[in-house]
């Protein structure tokens, strides 16, 4: 690897964009917000790939494919946020220490837990980006963004639905034999 750099732009700058007329110090705002919603999905797609990895049990595939589906559509939410960031001339965290350090949300460890606890701690993890995503949406259309407020809404639609999906498979409701689980 070469020792030669050249930085083209550092991180945390942020010069706003001529083409998108978004002036610096709005721009800074928007992108510090993007920043820690790509840094919250980016938690929530490992954390859905552990999950995806290690579940096991008599509900294995459907589990295991929506965890997948799941992880997806988290890592497509992440592009899309890393690229507004940049078009409104900002640089998109992309190292793994920088997106656990910014977000705003607590990975879980790596020890592998009963579907449940891991679904529920998926729960969780949705619900705060929910919140903090309904905010941003907020603060874009408050800074005359209406393309950003755009992107987070469409995208809490998916975000939502997952986390409703979620909330079925922890219902009490079950076809798998009780005798079977103990």
């Amino acid at each position: 690897m070469s020792t030669h750099k050249r930085v083209l732009k550092s991180a945390g700058e942020v010069s706003g964009s001529e083409a998108l007329r978004m002036d610096a110090e709005k721009a800074e705002q928007v992108v510090d917000a993007l920043n820690t919603d790509l840094a919250a999905t980016y938690v929530l797609y490992h954390q859905l790939k552990k999950h995806h990895w290690n579940v096991e049990g008599a509900e294995f595939r459907d589990l295991h494919l929506f965890l997948g589906e799941a992880a997806e559509h988290a890592e497509a939410f992440a592009d899309e946020l890393a690229e507004r960031v940049q078009a409104l001339g900002g640089v998109p965290h992309a190292s793994a220490a920088t997106l656990e350090a910014g977000a705003p949300v607590e990975p879980e460890d790596e020890d592998v837990y009963d579907i449940r606890t891991s679904l529920e701690n998926d729960m969780e993890m949705y619900g705060d980006i929910i919140e903090m995503l309904r905010e941003h949406v907020a603060l874009a259309d408050n800074l005359g963004d209406p393309a950003t407020g755009e992107l987070l809404r469409q995208n809490i639609v998916q975000v939502e639905k997952d986390a409703h999906h979620i909330e079925h498979y922890l219902e009490d409701d079950t076809l798998v034999f009780e005798g079977a689980m103990q």
